[in-house]
């Protein structure tokens, strides 16, 4: 036959629309023509098909080539085509047969000598061709992503010839079952017991941990906020597995390893406060997900969250509420998850020591105010709990033993998994995620605490969103103690990490 059709994927954003590979051979003068709004990478395809094709044996048609990569409007990039655009030449030469070739989907890029490489975004791939009913051939180094889908039909091979040895039935189909991950080194555990004192911070946490609250601390240099952010990883509960394929997605369309990701691990992202807006939510010519889609089911850490500019911390204010992000451009409009955990770290003034009882701190009023306004309310605002780390005096760190009255990582993060499964049994929800009716049934109160909150919210000049999230905080705590009820102690914690200027003096 002198036409054939294949099947591949495009990506755009985490979806992966079909593409078909339609290539005609026609009389005339030799040439190779690639229509179909490819770009640079995938224009230069042509040649990276031609050489593997004569390096493996094959006879390249000296006929006039035509491949179109319907739909015609999509915009394609990236070399993932390469393997397609093969495997349609050699069944149009009738080189291979083609009668399987509509139960298949290929992906892959072709190195010159024709082995396969992998491309980025397998996951979403392999998961439209799931629900499409095909089978999936693609490179064996994609393999670790690919079988998270685990009742897609696989075929991994290592370049152009196993592909054929595939479509004249020589070459069986992958096992899941006898898919071993390559061993890794473990990683390094940081335990919360390393952290001497800092005994309310780490209920904060704690608490941060259980309902996947934002949280913010503010304390001087050296006071242990770097050390508790890092810790709190280790309090989280894994991954269930629709979360480690919608994180290990995004991780697979941004080109980056998702090897922790597919373990169970959730992801820490903490970029430097020099970070553009643009990488912190994603963007581009054709989209990319930044930081906050990075960390999605995981920890957004922001260090130092004041040195980041005003214009990039506001960009966060609807993922925070939303959990995802829109990009529009030019080319493309996308949207990509953001449901992050955002800890973020700050000194109180552009010296560090405001909150310091030694009096070291040498900042005028004026430059307190003028640091602290890139944090603008209504970010302050969109974070549920707000708390001062103080600095515990050389005299006492040295006198604190490192395990006496202390617990570990492993004995909060127990609490905290069973918060977690008692919040899922009951609303299917994290609580910092209740909205509506459900934050209205969740969180009730009786008369008196109702009449607290309301007297706290006037007093402290909370807003309406501040009381919502107030709840949410007292919904934890409860969850913690394993209380069917909120109760006034829930309550009067919760309200304590509102304090905002306890935090921030001046705001």
């Amino acid at each position: 036959m002198a036409l054939a059709k294949v099947y591949t994927r495009a990506q755009v954003g985490i979806s992966a629309p079909l593409v078909e590979v339609e290539v005609h051979l026609s009389a005339g003068l030799p040439a190779f023509q690639l229509v179909g709004l490819p770009e640079a990478a995938v224009r230069e395809s042509k040649e990276r098909v031609r050489s593997a094709l004569l390096n493996l044996g094959f006879n390249f048609p000296m006929s006039r080539i035509t491949v179109n990569l319907a739909p015609a409007d999509l915009p394609k990039e990236g070399g993932r085509y390469d393997l397609a655009i093969a495997v349609g030449i050699l069944a149009a030469s009738q080189q291979i047969p083609d009668d399987l070739l509509e139960q298949w989907e290929f992906i892959g890029e072709l190195a010159l000598s024709g082995d396969l490489r992998k491309v980025k975004g397998i996951l979403p791939v392999a998961i439209a061709c799931q629900a499409s009913q095909r089978k999936l051939c693609l490179a064996k180094q994609s393999l670790s992503e690919a079988v998270l889908v685990s009742s897609l039909e696989l075929a991994a091979a290592g370049n152009l010839l196993e592909v054929c040895q595939l479509l004249t039935g020589q070459l069986p189909l992958f096992d899941h079952q006898c898919y071993q991950p390559e061993p890794r080194e473990e990683l390094l555990s940081l335990d919360l017991i390393d952290v001497k004192g800092q005994f309310q911070a780490k209920r904060a946490l704690e608490i941060a941990a259980a309902g996947s609250h934002h949280l913010l601390m503010s304390g001087s240099p050296g006071s242990g906020k770097s050390m508790l952010a890092a810790r709190l990883a280790g309090l989280l509960p894994p991954l269930n597995e629709a979360e480690c394929i919608e994180s290990a997605a995004i991780y697979s369309v941004a080109g980056l390893d998702t090897e922790q990701v597919c373990a169970g691990i959730r992801p820490f992202r903490s970029p430097h406060h020099t970070a553009s807006a643009v990488s912190l939510v994603g963007g581009g010519s054709y989209p990319q997900p930044g930081e906050i889609s990075l960390a999605h089911n995981g920890v957004l850490f922001l260090d130092e969250v004041v040195e980041f500019s005003r214009a990039v911390l506001e960009v966060l204010r609807e993922p925070l509420e939303a959990g995802k992000i829109h990009i529009s451009r030019a080319a493309q409009k996308v949207s990509f998850p953001a449901r992050f955990q955002l800890i973020a770290a700050m000194n109180p003034c552009p010296c560090g020591y405001a909150l310091d009882a030694s009096g070291q701190c040498r900042c005028t009023p004026d430059q307190i105010k003028r640091y602290q306004s890139k944090l603008s309310g209504p970010l302050l605002d969109r974070i549920d709990l707000h708390i001062q780390v103080n600095p515990i005096p050389p005299v006492e760190l040295l006198a604190i033993e490192r395990v006496a009255d202390q617990e570990s990582s492993l004995q909060i993060a127990q609490r905290v998994k069973a918060s977690v499964n008692t919040q899922l049994a009951r609303q299917g929800c994290r609580n910092a995620h209740l909205e509506g009716e459900l934050l209205t049934k969740i969180c009730a109160l009786d008369d008196g605490l109702r009449d607290l909150l309301a007297t706290a919210a006037t007093k402290m000049r909370l807003s309406a969103r501040s009381c919502n999230r107030v709840l949410k905080v007292s919904r934890s705590i409860a969850d913690l103690e394993l209380s069917e009820h909120i109760k006034r102690q829930h309550l009067l914690e919760a309200l304590s990490y509102r304090q905002v200027s306890a935090i921030t003096p001046g705001y």
